[in-house]
């Protein structure tokens, strides 16, 4: 599954963030490149992708090897909700209906 974010937060702090979300859901970095990560556990494995596009946004991507909602695509989209907070601190997850 693919999931993509645009945040304001710059690539290094995006990674920073991903260093220590990660691990919190026994996901164990298997490798990292200079704007990748790669993780791997009992959820499954990731990679994240971070790039800058249009100059002030950063473009987050993450690809997982399982298919549907799983729990760790839904572990995806709460490390966006992190970098979310991350760039504004009073942010609160609302529902959307």
């Amino acid at each position: 599954m693919r999931h993509f974010f645009r945040s304001h937060l710059k690539p290094d702090q995006v990674l920073a963030i991903a260093d220590t979300f990660f691990p919190t859901i026994l996901e164990n970095a298997t490798g990292s490149a200079r704007r990748t990560r790669d993780f791997s556990g009992p959820l499954g494995a990731l990679k994240l992708s971070v790039k800058m596009e249009g100059g002030h946004y950063t473009f987050v991507q993450i690809d997982t090897d399982q298919t549907g909602e799983s729990r760790l695509d839904r572990n995806a989209k709460k490390f966006f909700v992190e970098l979310h907070r991350a760039e504004d601190p009073a942010y609160k997850l609302t529902a959307s209906y």
